[in-house]
Parts: C-alpha cells; structure tokens; sequence
C-alpha cells in the first residue's frame, strides 16, 4: 500500500514539473509575442527595460519577504560587485540588446535562437575555469560537438533567409529596394540578439557563482533586478532622455511592462526554481524547443509573421546541437554520481567484514 502511494506521489510530482515548464514555455512565448507589439507600436527600448526591471524589482521582492523572510545570510562587498555585474550584464546588456533584435526580427528567431544560451553557457565556463574540459571523455566530446553543431545553426538562422515556407499574408512579396531593407535588419536584429544571449550566459555564470555565495536565490533576484534598475535608468538618461519615451498609456506598452515584471521575472522565475530544486536544470533547458515552437505558431497567427526557409531549417539545427549538449551533460552528471556513490559502497563492505 505504502509502496503504491509513493509511485502516485512520484507520478503527480513527475506530471507537476512537466506541467510547469509547459507553462513557463507558454509564458515566455506571449512575453515574446507582447513585447514585440509593444515595441512596434513605438515603444522606446531603453522605457522598456527600466520599466520592467522597476515591476521585476518589487515583485521579486514580494516574494523574498513572503518566501526567505527567515535567510540570514550576509552581503560582503564581493557580493556587491557581483550584483553590479549581474545588473550589467542582465539588464544594461542582456535585455537591451534583446528588445532591439527583437524589434529587428521577430518572436520566432528570438525564442529560437535563445536555445544557443546553453552552448555559450558552456564555451564561458571552460575560458573562465569554471568548468573542466577533458576531451578524451565521451560527455566532453558530445558538449563540444554539441555546441558547434547550434553554432552552425545559429549561422544558418543569421546569414540566410531562403524562400517563403508559411505566410498568411499575401503581401509579403515587395520591392528589392524593400527586401534589401529587411534583410539589413533581420542580420543586424539577429547580431544583437547573439549579442544578448552571450551577455545572458555570462550573467549565468557569474550568478551561479554568487548564490553559492549568498544561498538566498530569490533575494539575490531581487537585488540583481534592483541593480538592473539603477544601470538601465542611466543608461536611458544618456540615450533616451525624451519624456514622450516615458509615457505609459493604458495600452500594449502597459501590458509588456506588467507582464515582464510579474509574470516572467516573478511567477516563472519562482516556478522554474521550484523544477529546479527537484528536476535541476537540465530538465528545464531541454524544453526551450518547446518555447520556439510555441512563439512561431503564435506569431505566425497573431501578428501574421512570414516564415522563411532559414527560420525553419536554423532552428532544427539549433535544437540537435543543444540535445546533444543536455546528452553530454547528463552522462558527466551520472558519472559524478557514480564517482560519489562507489567510495560510501566500497566503505559499507570494508566494515562488513570480520
């Protein structure tokens, strides 16, 4: 009886994780979906950031006092900088650059492209000795090839188009004078996205470091989005310092804002670290094609986005290379277990033993 109510237990929690990541997925494809709106309707990129990282800032908040009331951990200066640099590089850097390729593209390259954040992830931590690198190990083998493959994918996405494969509307054909232009644009959207991803990955180096240092994850969220406050702020006084840019109507500019700071850095955040807890983070990360298929469906619905041979064939090559790099990683995960699990077995028989 005991043994039956434990596998229900096991199966509700199993059900629950897939049920969260679905969500999450659906979420960041309606956050990709309304911001690209919203900025297309005139919303300044720099308004954007600081708007939502002030909403992300006390939301996170909110659940730090309600959450980790009882953490008692101290910030050291180096924690400090830490913070700083998170702010840097997820704010100032990683979310700027994003709205502008995403205003450039559209929501599908961006969730698709999104995926090469494990690959860069991984190349960051081997330079900066975070991670070791043993190429003669199959896992090792499997993360490299892995990640050479998205890269390749990543290439297809940003230097080729192709021909038209799904398109809604039927006005898409235009002047070469027009294709010219967006196609400009759809390179120099797609740099700034790569630009964005590689600064997010380096955030998640670094931050994987400083909770380690300050075991509070949800109040070092709190105070990384405090930090991105203060640094986009300055940055949009020095580059957009127009008070028409600073006017939220109650509009799609007011929905972006909202469901930035509530739902993404807020609910999806706390869910994807209630998975991780259980699930880690490799479990997560295997359902961000979910995400791209979910955001192409929507856009090619709701905002009547073309989509070309490239943005079909990119992503595909995109999402082999990142299973191959989930691969590698779980069989260095498994081994490591195994590693730690043989010396507690080999010492339970030396003590068995007369």
């Amino acid at each position: 009886m005991e043994a039956r109510v434990e596998r229900t237990r096991k199966l509700v929690e199993g059900i629950k994780a897939y049920a969260i990541c679905i969500f999450c997925n659906v979420c960041f494809a309606g956050y990709n979906i309304i911001c690209k709106v919203s900025l297309d309707n005139g919303m300044s990129v720099y308004a954007l950031v600081v708007y939502a990282y002030i909403v992300g800032t006390l939301t996170t908040a909110l659940f730090a006092v309600i959450l980790e009331r009882k953490n008692d951990a101290k910030i050291s200066m180096v924690i400090l900088r830490d913070i700083f640099f998170l702010g840097l590089l997820g704010g100032v850097l990683g979310r700027t650059l994003y709205y502008i390729g995403l205003k450039d593209t559209s929501p599908s390259v961006a969730t698709a492209l999104s995926n090469l954040i494990p690959s860069m992830t991984f190349i960051l931590a081997v330079l900066c000795r975070k991670e070791p690198l043993d190429i003669s190990k199959l896992s090792a083998q499997a993360k490299v090839g892995g990640t050479v493959v998205a890269l390749a994918g990543a290439t297809i996405m940003t230097l080729y188009k192709g021909c038209v494969v799904i398109s809604l509307n039927s006005a898409h054909h235009g002047t070469a004078a027009s294709k010219l232009h967006l196609k400009k644009h759809w390179f120099k959207g797609s740099l700034m996205l790569l630009g964005s991803y590689l600064s997010l990955s380096a955030f998640y180096v670094l931050q994987t470091v400083t909770v380690k240092r300050y075991p509070a994850p949800i109040t070092l969220t709190s105070l990384n989005c405090l930090s991105g406050t203060l640094l986009s702020a300055i940055m949009a006084a020095i580059l957009d310092h127009k008070a028409s840019s600073w006017t939220l109507s109650w509009d799609m500019s007011l929905v972006a804002v909202l469901y930035s700071g509530i739902v993404v850095f807020g609910l999806v955040f706390y869910l994807q670290a209630i998975v991780a807890r259980t699930k880690g983070a490799v479990f997560i990360t295997a359902f961000g094609p979910l995400g791209t298929v979910i955001a192409t469906i929507m856009a090619v619905l709701l905002l009547g986005d073309v989509l070309f041979l490239g943005s079909v064939v990119g992503p595909v090559v995109i999402v082999v290379g990142l299973y191959i790099t989930l691969w590698g990683k779980e069989m260095e995960k498994e081994k490591k277990l195994m590693e730690v699990a043989t010396p507690s077995q080999c010492i339970e028989i030396t003590s068995e033993k007369p």
